[in-house]
């Protein structure tokens, strides 16, 4: 029996002695991680923070459209004898695109013009007669009736010729109409009727569309803060707006152009266009892109990658590795950032070497290991306004 207390006595000892130095133990590992695991440096990954001039700018997404858009439509009602156009060609103000049978155009301005003449033919008659009766009537052996029925008569002839001109020149605008010609310089698209068809001018599908493409424009619209921002940037010059893919490849590089003169209210966006010159036909109407609209250029500013930007409780930091290996936790005020650049306003200096990736393993104090050196925030483009 005393053999068993004695036992139990030795095992109640030796578990109290685990405990105790468990209790002793779990804590040094704690401690040991965050001193960077009992002085092994941290493997992290860093960078310069370095000036650098640094665009801001606003991004969109927009939608590329024709400069100016026609849909060609017959004036006349006739039928089509020849289309003298490309499909997916150039056209150039005056060219003749479609022609619309002209003979009975040409008869109808020959008949306007065969009673002009008859008109004309009776107004001289009506001249010599009125001479005739004025001479007679000064001498006495007319009468003044007479002089002033045919006066009134040469009145009412000119008047006739009047009218028949102005039908003449109706008559000879129909003819023009026959021929279809281009209103502006731009592409045609594919033809809607073919010829031989009868059109009418009251048809409303049109024939073609021709659509302006150099210029050309983008339509986009912005929150309307940003209106403020974007008059303010015209005041001191064209504001580029540049055109990507959905890479993010640059297509073409214009200025805004447009401000719509009233903000949506149910959305509550503001509309804008953008004018591009387009000469190598990289945007074409329909088109969806991508756009960066540069506001300004911060000159020689401090610049960081944006992931050396990390967010507390107490606003934006960084970890900066001293000259001894060891980093600090600085608070920042950041100017603008997008999705690689950060613009850092207060709380670093030029060349300060910060963390850009594995702040997760590190705190304040921590010593770490440079591995690896992102690339230059200088390289890594514009910034998002704020």
């Amino acid at each position: 029996m005393r053999r068993l207390v004695l036992i139990i006595a030795l095992l109640v000892a030796g578990a109290a002695a685990i405990l105790a130095d468990t209790r002793w133990w779990v804590p040094s590992i704690s401690q040991s991680v965050a001193r960077g695991g009992g002085g092994a440096a941290i493997p992290v990954m860093t960078d310069q923070a370095m000036r650098a001039d640094v665009p801001i700018f606003l991004t969109g997404l927009g939608t590329v459209q024709a400069f100016n858009s026609v849909l060609i439509k017959s004036r006349v009602d006739g039928q089509i004898v020849k289309i003298r156009y490309e499909e997916g060609k150039d056209v150039h103000a005056g060219d003749v695109l479609i022609e619309i049978d002209r003979a009975p155009f040409e008869a109808a301005l020959a008949q306007a013009r065969a009673n002009e003449l008859k008109d004309q033919a009776q107004l001289d008659n009506q001249r010599l007669d009125l001479g005739r009766y004025t001479s007679l009537a000064k001498t006495g052996a007319g009468s003044s009736q007479q002089l002033d029925t045919t006066r009134a008569l040469v009145a009412q002839t000119e008047a006739s010729i009047k009218a028949d001109q102005a039908l003449v020149d109706t008559a000879q605008v129909q003819l023009n109409y026959s021929s279809i010609r281009s209103p502006i310089d731009g592409r045609v698209g594919t033809r809607l009727v073919d010829a031989g068809n009868i059109v009418r001018a009251s048809d409303t599908t049109g024939i073609v569309t021709i659509n302006q493409i150099h210029p050309i424009f983008v339509s986009f619209a912005l929150p309307a803060d940003s209106l403020p921002q974007l008059r303010a940037g015209l005041k001191d010059g064209d504001i580029i707006v540049t055109a990507l893919d959905r890479d993010g490849q640059a297509l073409a590089t214009g200025v805004l152009a447009v401000i719509d003169n009233q903000i949506n209210p149910t959305t509550g966006t503001i509309n804008y266009k953008a004018k591009f010159d387009n000469g190598d036909d990289a945007l074409w109407p329909g088109q969806f892109v991508n756009l960066r609209i540069q506001l300004a250029i911060r000159r020689n500013v401090i610049a960081v990658p944006v992931t050396a930007v990390q967010q507390g409780s107490d606003g934006p930091y960084a970890f900066v590795v001293g000259d001894d290996h060891t980093v600090q936790k600085r608070p920042l005020k950041v100017g603008a950032l997008n999705k690689t650049t950060a613009i850092i306003d207060d709380g670093l200096q030029p060349g300060e070497q910060i963390v850009t990736d594995g702040q997760y393993r590190i705190q304040a104090g921590s010593r770490v290991e440079v591995a690896a050196q992102t690339a230059s925030p200088a390289d890594t483009g514009p910034a998002n306004s704020p």
